[in-house]
Protein backbone atom coordinates (compact mmCIF):
# COMPACT_ATOMS: atom_id res chain seq x y z
CA UNK A 1 0.00 0.00 0.00
CA UNK A 2 1.00 3.10 -1.17
CA UNK A 3 1.42 5.82 1.92
CA UNK A 4 1.87 9.75 0.58
CA UNK A 5 1.98 11.55 3.52
CA UNK A 6 4.96 13.85 3.40
CA UNK A 7 6.76 16.70 5.65
CA UNK A 8 6.78 20.76 5.01
CA UNK A 9 8.09 23.03 7.17
CA UNK A 10 8.10 20.30 9.93
CA UNK A 11 4.52 19.27 9.49
CA UNK A 12 3.18 15.86 8.34
CA UNK A 13 0.68 16.24 5.67
CA UNK A 14 -1.61 13.59 5.08
CA UNK A 15 -0.45 14.24 1.13
CA UNK A 16 1.55 17.04 -0.55
CA UNK A 17 -1.64 19.19 -1.68
CA UNK A 18 -1.68 22.01 0.12
CA UNK A 19 -4.32 24.74 -0.86
CA UNK A 20 -3.11 27.83 -1.55
CA UNK A 21 -4.14 31.07 -0.02
CA UNK A 22 -7.37 32.69 -2.66
CA UNK A 23 -10.99 33.03 -1.71
CA UNK A 24 -11.04 29.17 -1.70
CA UNK A 25 -9.80 29.44 1.81
CA UNK A 26 -11.56 32.60 3.46
CA UNK A 27 -14.26 31.15 5.51
CA UNK A 28 -14.97 28.17 7.94
CA UNK A 29 -17.66 26.30 5.41
CA UNK A 30 -14.98 26.28 2.63
CA UNK A 31 -11.80 25.25 4.72
CA UNK A 32 -14.32 22.52 5.98
CA UNK A 33 -15.14 20.93 2.76
CA UNK A 34 -11.56 21.26 1.57
CA UNK A 35 -10.44 19.08 4.99
CA UNK A 36 -12.97 16.89 4.15
CA UNK A 37 -12.09 16.64 0.31
CA UNK A 38 -8.52 15.20 1.75
CA UNK A 39 -5.80 17.90 1.53
CA UNK A 40 -2.77 17.78 3.20
CA UNK A 41 -3.02 21.45 4.44
CA UNK A 42 -4.61 25.04 3.86
CA UNK A 43 -3.00 28.66 3.51
CA UNK A 44 -5.72 30.44 4.66
CA UNK A 45 -6.61 33.74 2.85
CA UNK A 46 -4.03 36.51 2.76
CA UNK A 47 -4.09 39.31 5.38
CA UNK A 48 -3.11 42.62 3.49
CA UNK A 49 -1.74 45.45 4.96
CA UNK A 50 -3.18 47.55 2.38
CA UNK A 51 -6.59 46.50 2.89
CA UNK A 52 -6.16 46.93 6.51
CA UNK A 53 -4.83 50.45 6.02
CA UNK A 54 -8.24 51.20 4.02
CA UNK A 55 -10.44 49.74 6.71
CA UNK A 56 -8.76 51.80 9.21
CA UNK A 57 -9.00 54.88 7.74
CA UNK A 58 -12.97 54.01 6.86
CA UNK A 59 -13.29 53.52 10.15
CA UNK A 60 -11.98 56.34 11.49
CA UNK A 61 -13.54 58.36 8.78
CA UNK A 62 -17.20 57.07 10.51
CA UNK A 63 -16.22 57.39 13.84
CA UNK A 64 -15.31 61.25 12.74
CA UNK A 65 -18.59 61.82 10.94
CA UNK A 66 -20.42 61.10 14.82
CA UNK A 67 -18.74 63.64 17.06
CA UNK A 68 -21.64 65.99 16.68
CA UNK A 69 -24.52 63.17 17.86
CA UNK A 70 -27.17 64.04 20.25
CA UNK A 71 -28.96 62.04 22.56
CA UNK A 72 -32.12 61.45 20.27
CA UNK A 73 -30.21 59.91 17.56
CA UNK A 74 -31.24 56.44 16.68
CA UNK A 75 -27.75 54.88 17.22
CA UNK A 76 -24.59 55.63 18.78
CA UNK A 77 -22.41 52.78 17.29
CA UNK A 78 -21.28 53.32 13.41
CA UNK A 79 -22.09 51.36 10.81
CA UNK A 80 -18.65 49.76 10.55
CA UNK A 81 -18.04 46.75 7.92
CA UNK A 82 -14.90 46.17 9.11
CA UNK A 83 -12.66 47.34 11.97
CA UNK A 84 -8.87 46.61 11.23
CA UNK A 85 -7.50 43.10 11.55
CA UNK A 86 -8.80 42.00 14.32
CA UNK A 87 -11.47 40.80 12.07
CA UNK A 88 -9.19 38.49 10.00
CA UNK A 89 -7.66 36.92 13.17
CA UNK A 90 -10.69 36.40 14.41
CA UNK A 91 -11.90 34.32 11.54
CA UNK A 92 -8.29 32.49 11.60
CA UNK A 93 -9.19 31.85 14.83
CA UNK A 94 -12.36 30.08 14.47
CA UNK A 95 -10.79 28.24 11.38
CA UNK A 96 -8.51 26.33 13.61
CA UNK A 97 -11.03 25.47 15.98
CA UNK A 98 -12.88 24.03 13.23
CA UNK A 99 -10.02 21.94 11.06
CA UNK A 100 -7.55 19.38 12.31
CA UNK A 101 -5.36 19.40 9.17
CA UNK A 102 -2.00 22.13 9.39
CA UNK A 103 -3.42 25.38 8.75
CA UNK A 104 -1.20 28.13 7.39
CA UNK A 105 -1.39 31.96 7.52
CA UNK A 106 -0.69 34.20 4.90
CA UNK A 107 0.92 37.80 5.49
CA UNK A 108 1.30 40.96 2.55
CA UNK A 109 2.83 44.10 4.32
CA UNK A 110 4.27 46.99 3.29
CA UNK A 111 6.36 48.15 6.09
CA UNK A 112 9.25 46.54 8.00
CA UNK A 113 7.46 47.15 11.26
CA UNK A 114 3.88 46.55 10.27
CA UNK A 115 5.26 42.25 8.87
CA UNK A 116 6.63 42.06 12.52
CA UNK A 117 3.75 43.29 14.12
CA UNK A 118 1.23 40.92 12.05
CA UNK A 119 3.08 38.15 12.33
CA UNK A 120 3.11 38.06 16.12
CA UNK A 121 -0.65 38.78 15.96
CA UNK A 122 -1.25 35.58 13.54
CA UNK A 123 0.94 33.47 15.65
CA UNK A 124 -1.59 33.79 18.29
CA UNK A 125 -4.29 32.49 16.65
CA UNK A 126 -3.38 29.03 17.08
CA UNK A 127 -1.71 28.93 13.07
CA UNK A 128 0.79 26.01 12.48
CA UNK A 129 2.68 28.01 10.33
CA UNK A 130 3.26 31.81 8.53
CA UNK A 131 3.36 32.15 4.48
CA UNK A 132 5.21 35.77 4.33
CA UNK A 133 4.77 37.04 0.86
CA UNK A 134 7.40 39.06 -1.04
CA UNK A 135 6.93 40.46 -4.21
CA UNK A 136 8.42 43.97 -4.99
CA UNK A 137 6.16 46.46 -7.51
CA UNK A 138 8.81 48.33 -9.30
CA UNK A 139 7.74 52.19 -9.10
CA UNK A 140 10.95 53.74 -8.21
CA UNK A 141 13.66 54.39 -11.12
CA UNK A 142 16.33 54.71 -8.29
CA UNK A 143 16.34 51.91 -6.78
CA UNK A 144 18.14 49.24 -6.92
CA UNK A 145 17.49 45.47 -6.75
CA UNK A 146 20.28 44.50 -4.08
CA UNK A 147 18.14 47.14 -1.86
CA UNK A 148 15.39 45.18 -2.21
CA UNK A 149 16.61 41.96 -1.50
CA UNK A 150 18.55 43.59 1.89
CA UNK A 151 15.17 44.53 3.06
CA UNK A 152 12.87 41.46 2.52
CA UNK A 153 16.26 39.16 4.12
CA UNK A 154 15.81 41.84 7.11
CA UNK A 155 12.06 41.25 7.49
CA UNK A 156 12.35 38.08 7.46
CA UNK A 157 15.54 37.63 9.93
CA UNK A 158 13.16 39.93 12.04
CA UNK A 159 9.72 38.02 11.44
CA UNK A 160 12.12 34.75 12.65
CA UNK A 161 13.13 36.20 15.72
CA UNK A 162 9.63 36.92 17.30
CA UNK A 163 7.97 33.74 16.18
CA UNK A 164 8.08 30.35 16.88
CA UNK A 165 5.77 28.82 14.55
CA UNK A 166 7.85 27.76 11.15
CA UNK A 167 7.89 30.48 8.04
CA UNK A 168 8.10 30.03 4.58
CA UNK A 169 8.67 32.78 1.69
CA UNK A 170 6.53 32.43 -1.19
CA UNK A 171 8.72 34.72 -4.11
CA UNK A 172 8.69 36.56 -7.13
CA UNK A 173 10.09 34.67 -10.35
CA UNK A 174 11.77 38.08 -11.27
CA UNK A 175 15.08 38.52 -9.40
CA UNK A 176 18.16 38.80 -11.51
CA UNK A 177 19.70 35.44 -9.50
CA UNK A 178 17.12 33.67 -8.44
CA UNK A 179 18.84 30.73 -6.97
CA UNK A 180 20.95 33.16 -4.78
CA UNK A 181 17.96 35.10 -3.62
CA UNK A 182 16.44 31.46 -2.56
CA UNK A 183 19.70 30.27 -1.29
CA UNK A 184 19.94 33.69 1.40
CA UNK A 185 16.20 33.31 2.41
CA UNK A 186 17.24 29.82 3.68
CA UNK A 187 20.38 30.44 5.09
CA UNK A 188 18.05 33.93 7.28
CA UNK A 189 15.96 31.28 8.59
CA UNK A 190 13.34 30.51 6.14
CA UNK A 191 11.88 27.25 6.67
CA UNK A 192 10.31 26.51 3.09
CA UNK A 193 10.19 28.76 0.21
CA UNK A 194 6.93 28.43 -2.16
CA UNK A 195 7.87 28.94 -5.72
CA UNK A 196 6.29 31.56 -7.19
CA UNK A 197 4.21 33.85 -6.29
CA UNK A 198 1.58 34.58 -9.63
CA UNK A 199 0.17 37.69 -10.45
CA UNK A 200 -2.40 39.96 -11.73
CA UNK A 201 -1.38 42.03 -14.44
CA UNK A 202 -3.09 44.76 -16.04
CA UNK A 203 -4.79 44.11 -19.66
CA UNK A 204 -5.69 46.85 -22.38
CA UNK A 205 -9.19 47.10 -23.48
CA UNK A 206 -8.11 48.07 -26.80
CA UNK A 207 -11.83 49.13 -28.02
CA UNK A 208 -12.35 51.27 -24.64
CA UNK A 209 -8.62 52.60 -24.60
CA UNK A 210 -8.47 51.70 -20.93
CA UNK A 211 -7.15 49.45 -18.36
CA UNK A 212 -8.71 46.38 -17.40
CA UNK A 213 -8.05 43.88 -14.92
CA UNK A 214 -9.14 40.30 -15.21
CA UNK A 215 -8.58 37.20 -13.59
CA UNK A 216 -6.70 34.31 -15.75
CA UNK A 217 -6.58 31.19 -14.13
CA UNK A 218 -2.70 29.58 -14.29
CA UNK A 219 -2.32 27.08 -17.56
CA UNK A 220 -0.30 23.60 -17.14
CA UNK A 221 3.65 25.27 -19.22
CA UNK A 222 3.47 27.53 -16.50
CA UNK A 223 4.61 25.06 -14.23
CA UNK A 224 7.45 24.51 -16.23
CA UNK A 225 9.30 27.46 -14.41
CA UNK A 226 9.14 26.02 -10.34
CA UNK A 227 9.69 22.92 -11.73
CA UNK A 228 13.44 23.99 -13.41
CA UNK A 229 14.28 25.98 -10.05
CA UNK A 230 12.91 23.01 -7.64
CA UNK A 231 15.37 20.71 -10.02
CA UNK A 232 18.36 23.09 -9.21
CA UNK A 233 17.51 23.89 -5.57
CA UNK A 234 16.69 20.53 -4.06
CA UNK A 235 19.76 19.58 -2.27
CA UNK A 236 21.32 22.96 -2.11
CA UNK A 237 19.06 24.73 0.98
CA UNK A 238 17.88 23.23 4.29
CA UNK A 239 14.45 24.91 3.28
CA UNK A 240 12.08 23.13 2.09
CA UNK A 241 10.46 23.45 -1.59
CA UNK A 242 6.91 24.31 -2.14
CA UNK A 243 6.09 24.03 -5.88
CA UNK A 244 3.39 26.44 -6.39
CA UNK A 245 1.85 27.11 -10.02
CA UNK A 246 -0.29 25.19 -12.32
CA UNK A 247 -0.59 22.02 -10.59
CA UNK A 248 -3.61 20.60 -12.11
CA UNK A 249 -3.62 16.66 -11.46
CA UNK A 250 -1.77 14.06 -9.69
CA UNK A 251 1.14 13.63 -12.43
CA UNK A 252 1.62 17.08 -11.54
CA UNK A 253 2.28 16.56 -8.02
CA UNK A 254 4.89 13.38 -8.76
CA UNK A 255 6.78 15.92 -11.45
CA UNK A 256 6.95 18.22 -8.57
CA UNK A 257 8.10 15.73 -6.13
CA UNK A 258 10.72 14.15 -8.74
CA UNK A 259 12.19 16.80 -9.34
CA UNK A 260 12.85 17.59 -5.26
CA UNK A 261 9.64 19.45 -3.93
CA UNK A 262 8.03 18.43 -0.56
CA UNK A 263 4.43 19.92 -1.31
CA UNK A 264 2.53 21.59 -3.61
CA UNK A 265 -0.02 24.57 -3.91
CA UNK A 266 -3.16 23.96 -5.64
CA UNK A 267 -5.57 26.72 -6.60
CA UNK A 268 -6.38 27.29 -10.14
CA UNK A 269 -7.70 23.63 -10.79
CA UNK A 270 -10.37 24.20 -7.40
CA UNK A 271 -11.80 26.62 -9.55
CA UNK A 272 -12.02 24.92 -12.37
CA UNK A 273 -12.82 21.38 -11.11
CA UNK A 274 -14.15 22.26 -7.74
CA UNK A 275 -13.29 21.21 -4.58
CA UNK A 276 -13.84 18.07 -4.67
CA UNK A 277 -10.75 17.88 -7.54
CA UNK A 278 -8.33 17.02 -4.50
CA UNK A 279 -9.79 13.45 -4.68
CA UNK A 280 -8.89 12.40 -7.84
CA UNK A 281 -5.97 14.14 -7.62
CA UNK A 282 -4.87 11.71 -4.52
CA UNK A 283 -6.54 8.88 -6.37
CA UNK A 284 -3.76 9.58 -9.35
CA UNK A 285 -0.51 10.30 -7.79
CA UNK A 286 -1.72 6.96 -5.12
CA UNK A 287 -2.04 5.14 -8.62
CA UNK A 288 1.04 6.35 -10.47
CA UNK A 289 2.80 5.57 -7.17
CA UNK A 290 1.70 1.96 -7.69
CA UNK A 291 2.44 1.82 -10.95
CA UNK A 292 6.31 2.73 -10.49
CA UNK A 293 6.42 0.84 -7.59
CA UNK A 294 7.25 3.63 -5.02
CA UNK A 295 5.89 2.74 -1.62
CA UNK A 296 6.63 6.27 -0.23
CA UNK A 297 7.10 9.82 -1.18
CA UNK A 298 10.58 10.06 -0.19
CA UNK A 299 11.47 7.00 -2.62
CA UNK A 300 11.44 9.31 -5.56
CA UNK A 301 11.42 13.04 -4.19
CA UNK A 302 14.30 15.09 -5.74
CA UNK A 303 15.21 11.70 -8.03
CA UNK A 304 15.60 14.11 -11.27
CA UNK A 305 16.72 17.08 -9.60
CA UNK A 306 20.07 18.32 -10.69
CA UNK A 307 21.87 16.96 -8.03
CA UNK A 308 20.81 13.47 -8.30
CA UNK A 309 21.02 12.76 -12.02
CA UNK A 310 24.42 13.48 -12.23
CA UNK A 311 24.04 15.57 -15.48
CA UNK A 312 26.57 18.59 -15.59
CA UNK A 313 23.90 20.50 -17.89
CA UNK A 314 20.81 19.79 -16.58
CA UNK A 315 17.89 22.13 -15.87
CA UNK A 316 19.89 24.46 -18.16
CA UNK A 317 19.95 26.19 -21.35
CA UNK A 318 21.91 24.07 -23.39
CA UNK A 319 18.65 21.63 -23.15
CA UNK A 320 17.32 24.05 -25.51
CA UNK A 321 20.73 24.18 -27.40
CA UNK A 322 20.42 20.26 -27.78
CA UNK A 323 16.59 20.57 -28.88
CA UNK A 324 17.22 23.09 -31.83
CA UNK A 325 20.28 20.47 -32.90
CA UNK A 326 18.09 17.61 -33.22
CA UNK A 327 17.37 16.87 -36.62
CA UNK A 328 14.60 14.50 -35.43
CA UNK A 329 12.43 17.34 -33.90
CA UNK A 330 13.12 19.82 -35.94
CA UNK A 331 11.47 17.53 -38.63
CA UNK A 332 8.35 17.15 -36.60
CA UNK A 333 7.84 20.59 -35.89
CA UNK A 334 8.06 21.53 -39.68
CA UNK A 335 5.74 18.82 -40.76
CA UNK A 336 3.44 21.28 -38.29
CA UNK A 337 3.77 24.39 -39.82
Amino acid sequence: MTDIKTSYLGLELQNPIIVGASNLSDSVEKITKLQKAGVGAIVFKSLFEEQIQLEEMEMEQEMEAYNERHAEMISLFPNLKYAGPEVHLQMIREVRKAVSIPLIASINAVYSDSWVEYAKKVEKTGVDAIEINFYHTPKDFGVAGSVVIEEQLDILKRIKSIVSIPISVKLSPFYANQLEVISQMSMAGADGVVLFNRFFQPDIDVEEERLIQRITLSTPDEMLLPLKFTGLLFGHITADICGGTAISNGQDIAKMVLAGASAVQVVSAFYRNKISHASTMIKELEMWMQRKGYQNILDFQGKLSKKNINLPFAYQRSQYVDILLNAEYLLKQKALI
